[in-house]
């Protein structure tokens, strides 16, 4: 399941869209319903081809209810950024895009609504604009009028180019919802950002233990429930009014409790309201040299390198931040010296402005969850390099590359390096002779062997199923070298000795590199 939250201003048809993109009703509250208006946040889903499950999370657009549609985007990878063709751009579109862009959110949808109404180009021009100077850059838009089919469509590629999620990372599903089920007892909900839970996991809520009686995705119950999705959590023994929004469900010993927090942000009033998930804390903010000191009303689970949101409650102004430091404790061997260099440390440089005190254990330990994650994961290539930063509690990802530096290399399994072998003789008689379904099932190879052997850069692959040496693409070239230029489809297949089949996503995969170069006849041409 992949997770989008929608933004714009209020009555601007967020929920309309999301109706029409799933068929159910994300408003929960019969006034919400009686006043058309979303007061708090709403969720439904859908499946769409070739991307499988969606979830949206729709988010009041409201003035008055800002941190509730934080509490919606915060945990959020992706928005549905929606704007209406018969009306200007509007401060809470402005407001929701500056928080966007604080929490650095880097996958989005301009989706124009009721252009029935007006001319959608001015608008999209503007907001398209405005959106190229935040954390989204430039996004692809659509209008809403055109269909159904082309906004399912739009939807599914922004899905596409989302990052893989980090499945076996610690948890921390922030609430924002909790209610009681009869039978059942209590039941929170969140959008779970990393980790898998299951029945019979035990976690933290509150600093105390709690076990996990069931979890649901998209109104079933479940074996297990992985990142990103949105979840229910039935917990066993906990009364609905020991747990409220904001708080989080915890894998035990992977978070620090904070009370004192260092962030990057300069300037702040004396007063401000933390958010982070769907936490929001009020927070007494000092300055720093090149920073400020937050000391909040109550503990929050961080680590270093989190990206939190500043509130002032006495305006509109919402400033982005990164956490340097926790409770002054020194409780992470790497500090940024342009923040605050703790008294008596000396450090190496590692990346950017990141230093260590601690280099050799910081690098045993990479070093020791890299091969944990090889035994447990054999046909994966390597460790996602945001697992390894949450298990190291590391700051950034750009950490990774340099602790893991000699000792990333790849390791396929025998079985794979075996087929492997088969499959270079099959190539040498025919190096775009693709293998079939056939052919790859004799040799054991399914769908995580290839991947695993692709990302290993044994394998290219050119489409489903169909896969080639790395080195056909080049091979390739040399072969059409060698034909009148421009050429057809036909005589690409007949000198290159292969199939449709094969020929097809060989010559979109040299488009797409630059390679070759599609004319508007359908024959192709070398570029230069």
């Amino acid at each position: 399941m992949r997770v989008i939250a929608t933004a714009g201003h209020v009555d601007h048809g967020k929920s309309t869209l999301v109706r029409l993109l799933t068929g159910m009703e994300p408003d929960r509250w019969e006034q919400e319903r009686r006043r058309g208006l979303t007061l708090d946040l709403g969720f439904a889903w859908t499946s769409l081809p070739g991307v499988g499950d969606v979830a949206f999370v729709d988010v009041p657009g409201h003035e008055r209810f800002v941190p509730t549609m934080l509490a919606g985007v915060g945990p959020a990878p992706a928005v549905l950024f929606v704007v209406a063709a018969d009306s200007p751009w509007m401060p809470q579109a402005e407001e929701h895009l500056a928080a966007i862009d604080a929490l650095g959110v880097a996958h989005g949808l301009l989706v124009i609504t009721r252009a029935d109404l007006a001319d959608p180009a001015p608008i999209r021009r503007d907001a398209l604009a405005r959106i190229a100077r935040t954390s989204l850059g430039t996004v692809p838009s659509v209008v809403a009028n055109d269909g159904v089919d082309g906004l399912r469509s739009a939807v599914a590629d922004l899905v596409g180019r989302l990052p893989v999620p980090d499945v076996d990372g610690d948890v921390r599903l922030w609430v924002d919802r909790s209610f009681t089920v009869a039978g059942a007892g209590t039941v929170v909900t969140g959008t779970l950002q990393a980790g898998t839970i299951r029945p019979g996991d035990e976690l933290l809520l509150r600093g105390s233990p709690v076990r996990v009686r069931g979890v649901h995705a998209l109104g079933e119950a479940r074996s297990a429930v992985s990142a990103v999705a949105r979840v229910g959590v039935n917990l066993r023994g906990v009364d609905r009014s020991d747990v409220e929004r904001g708080d989080a469900l915890l894998t035990r010993g992977a978070w620090w409790d904070a009370r004192v927090v260092d962030v990057t942000a300069a300037g702040l009033p004396r007063q401000v309201v933390l958010h982070i998930g769907a936490a929001a804390v009020p927070a007494r903010a000092h300055v720093l040299p090149t920073g400020s000191r937050l000391f909040l009303s109550r503990p929050l689970p961080l680590r270093v390198g989190d990206r939190v949101l500043l509130r002032n409650p006495g305006s509109h102004d919402i400033v982005g931040a990164t956490v340097v430091d926790l409770d002054r404790l020194g409780r992470s061997p790497l500090f940024m010296a342009s923040q605050r260099k703790p008294l008596g440390r000396t450090g190496r440089l590692v990346a950017g402005e990141w230093y260590t005190d601690d280099w050799d254990s910081l690098a045993a330990r990479a070093r020791t969850e890299l091969a944990a994650w090889r035994a447990g994961h054999p046909l994966e290539v390597g460790l996602p390099t945001e697992t390894l930063r949450q298990k190291l509690r590391l700051p950034s990802v750009e950490l990774v590359a340099p602790l893991l530096a000699g000792h990333d290399e790849v390791v396929l399994p025998q079985s794979v390096v075996v087929a492997m072998a088969a499959l270079s003789v099959d190539f040498a008689t025919n190096p775009f002779g693709a293998p079939d379904a056939t052919r790859l099932r004799q040799l054991g190879l399914g769908g995580r062997e290839i991947a695993a052997a692709v990302r290993a850069g044994r394998l290219l692959k050119l489409a489903d199923g169909i896969v080639v040496l790395p080195d056909a693409p080049d091979r390739a070239t040399k072969v059409l070298s060698g034909l009148a230029q421009p050429f057809t489809t036909s005589q690409a297949r007949q000198a290159l000795g292969t199939t449709r089949r094969v020929v097809l996503p060989l010559l979109a995969f040299l488009d797409r590199t630059g390679v070759t170069k599609r004319l508007p006849d359908d024959t192709r041409q070398l570029r230069q």
